[in-house]
């Protein structure tokens, strides 16, 4: 530390005092002091910092002033908001801030910031309810309830499963995205039901959208001529003495894609919404009409179970709340995608029902994909275009199945029948296929087909097996990689060989 010399400081003061180098006096004249240059302040204001918006498409205006020269305006990172300008000069301007519609059921929010050179920036938070807060809601379409009804529905869940031996999907038809013929099938004719039944099916299942057939969308009604035009089809399969699953299938993903909590409570009002209507329809229809849920909802974790259980939950609500026959009616829910692995995980109970061994679950299987469904090599593994032991290619080996034949398949099923079968829950195995690839030629063309055909006839013999029901996947399509068994143009059979490799599987 530093010691100061007190003494030598005080005699240093009055010395430079008495010679007039140092003054005490504390005035001084202003002609001493310099000219200071008065400060100039621009100003930046905005006549709205915070926005409140509807979960609809909204505008608003907000109005700019300032003196300086530039402005910039930004909503930087946020693809939901567009500005008429981003930038202007000094005065006054206004700015219209539009938000695109939130589909979501949560509200979001932004900030958007006005710059100027030499003042300070402004922000303007904006903020849009999420889509529940406009139309999430949905009337209450149960508006018919009737006394509960038994008559035509003394059959549980496993009686019905009993008498179903083998389904048969109207594929990429009632639910193509643009109308019934939108995806090249013409539309459904008696003739065609009458060729199915004919041809070894008891059963069809009927994929169908409801979403883009809606007379008022805010309200979630859909249009009375969907309705009937649905029912049509329904009754032709009756006629037939033909058991029928009808569904919410696709429909754009707005169930099968949202199966998570953000979602829920707006895919929950649609869900109720659409059940309620369908199933007031369809009330009167007995026994042989059974009615799924969904389709194959995209589901991974448990968390996201939890979500579908909900779903299912609505569903199973909904359908008997409208009484009559449906207080009764078997009803059909899915695992997580339908996958039997998944459903083996994460399904371990099913939903809550008011009536008693009434509920089916089920699964699709396209195993191994490969085979089944793949049609471009990709890094991770090639097609497959021959499937079974006893129907590997000796020159095109490359092309033969690797995993996912017989032992699997018998392993995969047995899954579902010890989850379900064996506890009085029947399965509905609600889709099953392998793609014919007819730009093969001369023996492995013969060769495909041959496996493919054995695939199809074991899938139904260890499906029965196992207690689950087998539908065949028909999208339809006749030429290179479809599925198709019928020629719906002149209703004819087109596929004798699948065809009769699926009815050989019954025995």
């Amino acid at each position: 530390m530093k010691t100061i010399n007190i003494k030598f400081v005080i005699t240093a003061f009055v010395f430079f005092t008495q010679m007039g180098l140092l003054s005490c006096n504390s005035e001084s004249s202003s002609d001493d002091i310099p000219d200071k240059e008065e400060e100039i302040l621009n100003t930046l204001t905005v006549d709205k910092t915070t926005i409140d918006l509807e979960s609809i498409e909204s505008s608003t205006d907000i109005s700019i002033t300032t003196d300086v020269d530039t402005w910039v305006i930004s909503s930087s990172g946020t693809s939901w908001i567009t500005l008429s300008e981003i930038s202007g000069t000094s005065g006054t301007s206004i700015v219209k801030i539009t938000a695109s519609e939130n589909l979501s059921i949560q509200g979001r929010s932004a900030v958007i910031t006005v710059n100027a050179n030499n003042v300070d920036a402004v922000k303007i938070t904006v903020s849009q309810a999420g889509a529940s807060s406009a139309n999430g809601i949905y009337p209450d379409y149960n508006t018919n309830s009737i006394a509960a009804d038994p008559t035509g529905m003394s059959s549980t869940a496993e009686e019905i499963a009993a008498k179903i031996s083998l389904g048969w999907n109207i594929g990429n038809t009632l639910e193509a995205t643009g109308g019934e013929t939108a995806w090249g099938n013409p539309m459904v004719t008696k003739q065609l039901i009458d060729l199915v039944k004919a041809n070894g099916f008891n059963s069809i299942r009927i994929p169908c959208a409801w979403d883009q057939y809606l007379e008022d969308v805010d309200n979630a009604k859909i249009k009375e001529s969907w309705l009937n035009r649905v029912k049509e089809v329904v009754q032709y399969c009756v006629d037939n003495d033909m058991y029928v699953i009808l569904n919410i299938h696709w429909d754009g993903g707005w169930l099968e894609l949202n199966v998570n909590e953000e979602s829920k409570t707006q895919v929950n009002a649609k869900q109720k919404a659409y059940w309620e209507q369908i199933a007031t329809h369809f009330r009167d229809y007995n026994e042989r009409l059974l009615f799924a849920s969904a389709n194959e909802p995209h589901v991974e974790t448990a968390e996201q179970m939890a979500v579908l259980n909900y779903y299912h939950q609505t569903f199973i609500d909904a359908v008997r709340a409208t009484g009559g026959r449906n207080s009764y009616r078997t009803l059909v829910v899915q695992g997580p995608s339908t996958d039997i692995e998944k459903t083996n995980n994460l399904m371990s109970t099913l939903p809550t029902d008011s009536a008693t061994d009434r509920l089916m679950a089920e699964v699709h299987y396209y195993t191994p994909y490969q085979f089944a469904l793949m049609t471009a090599d990709e890094s991770w593994g090639k097609m497959f275009y021959y499937w079974g032991t006893n129907y590997h290619s000796t020159t095109d080996a490359v092309r033969n199945t690797t995993w996912g034949e017989e032992t699997d398949l018998e392993n995969y099923f047995k899954l579902m029948k010890t989850q379900f079968v064996d506890k009085g829950i029947p399965v509905v195995l609600g889709e099953f296929a392998a793609i014919r690839r007819t730009t093969l030629t001369g023996d492995n063309l013969q060769l495909h087909l041959d496996s493919r055909a054995y695939y199809l006839k074991t899938v139904v013999q260890q499906a029965k097996a196992n207690g689950l029901l087998p539908y065949y996947w028909d999208a339809g399509g006749l030429g290179d990689l479809g599925t198709g068994l019928f020629d719906r143009s002149n209703n004819s059979v087109f596929d004798t060989q699948a065809l009769n490799a699926l009815v050989e599987g019954l025995n």
